[in-house]
């Protein structure tokens, strides 16, 4: 029994095969993002947010690429439908993947990313408790035109599914529609999926078909409206994966708020599902959090960030930074225009100023780079100044090394150190210099020429003086 709902076991099946050839492209539909996820991924991830955890998915246009965007788990498996022959050969080639302890199916398509873990529970609670043998989610649609309408017997019974191309002038009155979400007992599932037939306008076999068969059959078919009809809106081209997008991100800016975020404004801020914000942490307008990205509480992530797959811990403040793989500790002040590409890994407080760039570095507590400062396959100490303009020369065309820094180092303005070098704890490096050798903990090192003076060159010898005098 499903520990959640006190349900039977369930396998989900979802169905993910299809072209989608009104997307134009060349990457398989249910592989298009919104909101941070794929649609297969985002409804893949309700479906085992209600509970059910053995799921199936019907592959067929880029079968490899859809595979091998999942990651693998003993619970997931894969069928192949090929060629694509309708929904119901479709739900066909599922049927030897469902474990033969499972005793109902939930059917889900993979194009429709807006379908919530709580419908999906409620699908599960209302099928129990009416000890139905099928259960479809519907909708009621003041324009349902494109959508199978749900037709009921005289009792008020379902008894099946019409399509549009092959609905009767009355039937396309009907405003309650299927949503392409069901619930059925495995066996009865499995019996008239065996019966289809593709006698209609399409020449395919339909899995709306197996409502007919089982009501004929003496079945019992109920039906679960949505209260939002949005929820089960299927994505077909590029303008529906935007408004699917939309509605995702009000829905993570809405569940954030919620948990005690302040977003200043939630319709230009793009945060991913996975994303998670600790409590008053304040985000600026045009802010962008994508893909495992977590912000701790009380931060303040001001406009135009830009943060990917990065940490950040608490009470940090980050101003028009772009962070892709970076962890950053607590207290830390970012930007404006810092730039910490993957593998920066900053400690707490540190201070990462306008036109800075980290890469594959590791920078100590309390360590400073305030601007125009390029720090790459770096280990910086705690206490660090590194002044402005400073590189780490990292890359010789071909290999790359690393430059160590110790604890409490000042490094002067304009400074190449020349990788692979070493600067002792306590070392001072004067502006200007280039670092070729080690330098000693507590040593100061200088490397630039001696500064000459020519008195009165600008007036005699200058290219400027010189061209006057040619005039004469």
């Amino acid at each position: 029994m499903n520990n959640l709902f006190d349900m039977p076991k369930t396998t989900a099946v979802i169905l993910a095969a299809g072209k989608g050839t009104r997307m134009k492209s060349t990457l398989p539909k249910v592989l298009h993002k919104a909101g941070g996820r794929t649609m297969l991924a985002q409804v893949l991830h309700q479906v085992r947010a209600a509970g059910i955890e053995d799921c199936c998915v019907v592959v067929g246009h880029g079968a490899e690429e859809v595979r091998a965007s999942l990651p693998a788990s003993e619970n997931l498996h894969f069928a192949l439908q090929m060629p694509q022959l309708g929904t119901g050969h479709c739900a066909q080639q599922a049927l030897p993947h469902i474990p033969k302890d499972s005793e109902a199916v939930l059917l889900v398509c993979g194009d429709t990313p807006l379908l919530t873990a709580a419908t999906l529970s409620a699908l599960q609670e209302k099928f129990i408790s009416t000890g139905t043998d099928g259960l479809i989610l519907t909708a009621e649609m003041t324009n349902p035109t494109g959508y199978g309408r749900i037709v009921r017997g005289e009792d008020g019974g379902v008894c099946g599914i019409v399509e549009e191309k092959d609905a009767t002038a009355e039937q396309k009155r009907i405003t309650e529609i299927n949503t392409g979400a069901y619930i059925f007992r495995h066996q009865v599932l499995a019996d008239a999926l065996g019966k289809l037939d593709n006698n209609n306008a399409q020449g395919e076999y339909y899995l709306t078909d197996v409502i007919k068969i089982i009501a004929a059959a003496g079945g019992k078919i109920d039906t679960l409206t949505t209260a939002d009809p949005m929820e089960t809106t299927g994505v077909n081209d590029r303008a529906q994966l935007a408004q699917a997008a939309a509605e995702l991100y009000r829905r993570k800016a809405h569940e954030l708020m919620v948990a005690g975020v302040t977003i200043i404004d939630p319709t230009n801020c793009y945060i991913d599902q996975q994303v998670e914000v600790g409590p008053d942490t304040v985000i600026y307008p045009n802010c962008q959090l994508r893909g495992e990205t977590k912000i701790g509480s009380g931060c303040v992530i001001d406009s135009d960030c830009i943060i990917t797959d990065s940490q950040v811990g608490d009470n940090c403040t980050l101003i028009k930074a772009v962070l892709t793989e970076a962890k950053v500790g607590s207290g830390a002040n970012i930007g404006p225009f810092a730039y910490l590409r993957p593998g920066s890994n900053l400690g707490d407080k540190v201070k990462v100023g306008d036109f800075a760039e980290i890469k594959n570095a590791n920078i100590g507590d309390g360590s400073k780079i305030p601007h125009l400062s390029y720090i790459g396959d770096a280990d910086v100490g705690s206490g660090v100044n590194i002044g402005c303009g400073t590189i780490t020369c990292n890359y010789d065309g071909v290999h790359k090394f690393r430059t160590v820094i110790g604890d409490n180092v000042f490094i002067g303005s304009n400074t190449n150190l020349v990788a692979p070098v070493t600067v002792g704890d306590d070392a001072f490096v004067g502006a200007g210099s280039t670092i070729t050798r080690d330098v000693a903990a507590g040593a100061l090192a200088v490397e630039r020429s001696r500064q000459q003076q020519f008195d009165g060159w600008a007036t005699e010898k200058s290219p400027k003086a010189l061209a006057a005098k040619s005039k004469k």
